[in-house]
């Protein structure tokens, strides 16, 4: 079985962030009072969208070595 691991999760975690950025975005500035008007589901989206990328990239990288050899 030639399934790398990071690749599902690198999906997984980009498709979270997408969604949870949009949301942020999308979403009222009243329901942030609570935390001190820092707009978590943005913040945290743009986390989640950027391990996700991470993870990706590091499956392409080890897609490219493995087929090199």
């Amino acid at each position: 079985m030639n399934l790398d691991l990071r690749l599902p999760i690198g999906w997984m975690f980009t498709a979270f962030g997408v969604l949870l950025t949009g949301y942020g975005l999308a979403s009222d500035t009243a329901i942030y009072a609570r935390s001190l008007g820092i707009n978590v589901n943005l913040w945290w989206g743009l986390v989640l969208l950027g391990f996700g990328l991470v993870m990706l990239g590091f499956a392409l990288r080890g897609r490219a070595r493995s087929s090199a050899k």
